[in-house]
C-alpha cells in the first residue's frame, strides 16, 4: 500500500456524541422501518401473485414486488451476516467482524501506520499548521504567558517533591567535593587574598582584629580575672593580683583602641608587610599548600559537607514551593517576562520561526520513524484485546443505522429489479376461440 499523499489542512466536521441508549433507540427504529418496507414488498407480491397477474401493469407490478423482496432480503442477509449469523444459522461467512476481529485489528493497525504515522504526512500536517506563528502568538498575550509561567513552576516542584532527598543530597555532595577536589585552597586563597590588597580591604582587616579583640575583652572580664587569679600562687594576696590583673587588662584595652586609631603604629605597619607577602607564600610554599590540601580533604570527609548540601537543598525545595505558590513572586513574573519577550522575538523574527518549524517537522519525523511500529501497535493490541461480541455490538450501534439504508435501498430502489427477479415481463395475451373452417 502506497503511503497517502499529504493533503493540505482543512477543516474537519466535528462528530456529535450520541450516548449509546440513543443510538440503539435510532438503530431499532431504522430496523423497523426497513423490515415494515420488506413486510410491504412480500405482501404485495403476495396479493398480486394470488389475484393472478393479468395485463401488463400487474405483470409490472408483480415483477417489481418480487424484486423488491428479493433484494429486500439479499442485503438484509448482508448487513445482518456482518455483525451475527442470520437466523443464528452457521453459515459460513458469516459474523464477520466476531470471527475476524484479529485480523480486521492488523489490517487497521497497518492502515494506521502508512497512512495516518507516515512521516511524510505528520511533518506536512506540522508545517501547514504554523506552530511556531501560533506559539508566538500566544506567548504574546501576557495573561497566556503568566499562566504558562505558573504551570511551569508547579512543574519545577512537583519534579523537586518527586526526588528522593538522599539522591540529591548525594549527587550535591559528590559534585560538590568533585568541584573542590579540583582546585588547590593555597593558592586560590593566595590570589583571593592578592585581590583583597589589591582593592585596599585589607587596611580595614587590622582594624576589625584589633575592635574584635577589644569586644572580646569587654565581654569577658570577669572569665579573664578569675582565670588570672586561679594561676597565682598561694602566697601571694589576691588583692594584688587582682589590682596587677586590671592594670594589665586596662592597659591592654588602650592599647588596642589606640592601635585601631592610629594609620602609622607599627604594630599595623608590621601586619600590613607580613599580609602584603602572603599571597606569595600561600601560592609558592610547599608547605603552606600541602596544609591547605590537608585542610580541605578534613573538611570534604567531615559530615559539614552532607549536613550543608542537606540544608542547601531544603532551603532550595522550599524556596520554590513558596515562588510557585505566590502569583506575584520574583519567580512567576521573571519566568512570565521571558516567556513573553520569547513571544515577540518569535514573531518578529522569521529567521527563528522558520528554524523552529524546521526543528519541529525534523523532530516529528524522528519521533514517527522510531515510533511508528509502536503505535501501530498499541492500534492493533487494544483492538486485539476487545471481546469480540462486543465489538460487534459497539460496531453495530455506531454504524448499523446507515446500513439498515442499504435495505432499504435494496427493497425501494426498482432498478435492476427485474433482471434479479429473473422475469422477462411479457403481456399475457388472450386467447381468442376462433371457430374452425369448414
Amino acid at each position: 500500500m502506497e503511503p497517502a499523499t499529504a493533503m493540505p489542512a482543512s477543516p474537519v466536521p466535528t462528530l456529535q456524541r450520541e450516548s449509546t441508549a440513543l443510538r440503539a433507540r435510532r438503530l431499532a427504529a431504522a430496523r423497523r422501518r426497513a423490515t415494515a418496507l420488506l413486510v410491504g414488498a412480500t405482501a404485495l407480491f403476495v396479493a398480486v401473485t394470488a389475484a393472478g397477474a393479468h395485463g401488463t401493469l400487474l405483470g409490472y407490478v408483480q415483477a417489481a414486488a418480487e424484486a423488491s423482496m428479493v433484494g429486500g432480503v439479499a442485503d438484509w442477509f448482508a448487513v445482518t451476516a456482518l455483525f451475527r449469523r442470520p437466523l443464528g444459522l452457521p453459515i459460513p461467512h458469516t459474523a464477520v467482524i466476531v470471527e475476524r476481529k484479529d485480523q480486521f485489528a492488523g489490517t487497521l493497525g497497518q492502515f494506521v501506520q502508512e497512512n495516518f504515522l507516515n512521516a511524510d504526512v505528520l511533518a506536512e500536517r506540522a508545517r501547514s499548521a504554523g506552530l511556531a506563528s501560533s506559539l508566538a502568538a500566544w506567548l504574546g498575550d501576557e495573561t497566556n504567558a503568566a499562566s504558562f509561567a505558573g504551570h511551569a513552576a508547579d512543574l519545577v516542584v512537583n519534579v523537586a517533591e518527586a526526588l528522593r532527598d538522599e539522591d540529591v543530597q548525594r549527587v550535591l555532595t559528590a559534585e560538590l567535593t568533585r568541584a573542590v577536589d579540583a582546585v588547590e585552597v593555597a593558592p586560590l586563597a593566595g590570589r583571593a587574598l592578592r585581590v583583597v590588597i589589591a582593592g585596599g580591604h585589607h587596611a580595614e582587616l587590622f582594624g576589625t582584629i584589633v575592635s574584635a579583640a577589644d569586644r572580646y575583652l569587654g565581654d569577658h572580664h570577669a572569665e579573664l580575672r578569675q582565670l588570672f587569679e586561679g594561676e597565682a600562687p598561694r602566697w601571694v594576696p589576691d588583692a594584688v593580683y587582682r589590682r596587677v590583673f586590671d592594670r594589665l587588662y586596662t592597659r591592654l584595652r588602650e592599647r588596642l583602641v589606640a592601635m585601631a586609631a592610629d594609620p602609622g603604629d607599627e604594630t599595623r605597619r608590621q601586619f600590613d608587610a607580613w599580609l602584603a607577602g602572603l599571597p606569595d607564600r600561600l601560592e609558592t610554599d610547599p608547605e603552606l599548600r600541602e596544609r591547605g590540601e590537608r585542610l580541605k580533604r578534613d573538611i570534604l570527609g567531615s559530615t559539614l559537607l552532607r549536613d550543608w548540601s542537606s540544608e542547601l537543598w531544603q532551603k532550595a525545595k522550599d524556596a520554590l514551593r513558596t515562588q510557585a505558590a505566590d502569583p506575584e513572586s520574583e519567580l512567576r513574573r521573571r519566568l512570565a517576562d521571558v516567556l513573553a519577550a520569547a513571544g515577540r522575538r518569535l514573531g518578529s523574527d522569521r529567521r527563528l520561526a522558520d528554524g523552529l518549524d524546521r526543528m519541529i517537522e525534523s523532530g516529528v519525523r524522528a519521533l514517527v520513524d522510531h515510533f511508528h511500529d509502536e503505535l501501530a501497535g498499541l492500534v492493533t493490541g487494544t483492538i486485539e484485546r476487545w471481546d469480540a461480541a462486543e465489538t460487534s455490538n459497539q460496531l453495530e450501534l455506531l454504524l448499523g443505522r446507515d446500513l439498515q439504508y442499504i435495505r432499504i435501498n435494496g427493497t425501494v430502489v426498482p432498478e435492476g429489479k427485474l433482471a434479479r427477479a429473473g422475469h422477462g415481463v411479457r403481456p399475457r395475451q388472450r386467447r381468442r376461440d376462433t371457430a374452425p373452417t369448414a
